[in-house]
């Protein structure tokens, strides 16, 4: 009996993940270990295990289930009732690329498997081939675009021109919401777009969230203090507490990214940094002296 892994170990997620952080995990090994991109022994039940875990982990009551009693819950005889579980039992799905053979995919809690496939690898369709039902999916003309951090935090309107018949080119200005990421898929006028949002110098995105540093004094993790910070969203006053410990997270809420579907921003997390000086003048020495002798019987200055 082979014995399945936890879903979180692999998604390479912790337990206390949010949505958008299991979101982000599954995209990343989804794109990595798709049978069209990987092409090594096993790949396609790696992609499997990882769709499977998904499924659950991004479905609030299979997630409370799977984290109360683990795949007991989505097992037949494992006290919810026969077949798989409450929840219902993993749909499945084949897929097929050129003369290679079917592989089967779950996608138990997804109302339509290619529309996801559609929004993960910007594809619209798979060769254009028949899927399920007899149903056939056309390729949609797919372009990529790199917009700048800031612009795909804001938003922003850009007139680009796309081929169109023969050679001809057609020029389209599209107005880019705010909250677009790596990846993120969008159809203007039948044509589709995947933007490339490049690296920032300063802040790094997780999700909807934003994460950045500021490095502080010895007095001031210390004694306190209230510094100005920049953030996407202009200078913010940050209070840092009394005895703030270095590599401690402050969470500023609504100072991430706006939410693409829904209301409201991520959070922007400032990550403390320490400063230790290199060169001290002879009256900072003697206080670190005096300082350090007064700190003698601790186990440390923090």
């Amino acid at each position: 009996m082979t014995t399945k892994r936890d879903y979180y170990e692999i998604l390479g997620a912790p337990k206390a993940a949010s949505e958008a952080e299991i979101k982000t995990a599954y995209r990343r090994l989804a794109r990595q270990h798709h049978p069209d991109v990987d092409k090594t022994p096993g790949a396609a039940d790696k992609f499997k295990e990882i769709s499977e875990a998904y499924q659950v982990l991004s479905d609030t009551q299979k997630k409370k289930a799977y984290d109360q009693f683990g795949h007991a819950a989505f097992e037949p005889g494992g006290g919810f009732g026969a077949g798989a579980g409450p929840f219902g039992g993993f749909r499945t799905y084949s897929y097929s690329q050129g003369q290679g053979p079917n592989v089967e995919f779950d996608f138990g809690g997804f109302e339509d498997p290619f529309d996801l496939f559609e929004q993960i690898f910007g594809m619209g369709g798979f060769g254009g081939g028949p899927f399920g039902g007899g149903r056939t999916y056309q390729r949609t003309p797919t372009y990529q675009m790199e917009i700048g951090f800031e612009e795909a935090v804001h938003g922003v309107t850009r007139e680009i021109e796309i081929p169109a018949d023969g050679k001809k080119t057609k020029r389209m200005s599209i107005k880019i919401p705010a909250g677009v990421d790596n990846g993120t898929r969008m159809r203007f006028e039948g044509v589709d777009i995947v933007f490339r949002v490049r690296r920032h110098s300063e802040f790094l995105r997780e999700g909807y969230d934003i994460f950045s540093d500021i490095t502080l004094s010895v007095p001031q993790i210390v004694l306190g203090d209230v510094v100005e910070l920049k953030t996407v969203w202009g200078e913010v006053k940050l209070k840092i507490p009394v005895g703030t410990e270095p590599g401690s997270l402050i969470r500023i809420k609504e100072k991430g990214v706006p939410r693409l579907r829904g209301s409201g921003r991520g959070d922007l997390y400032v990550r403390v940094r320490l400063e230790v000086p290199k060169r001290l003048s002879s009256e900072e020495k003697e206080l670190y002296e005096k300082l350090s002798k007064v700190n003698s019987s601790k186990k440390g200055w923090f």
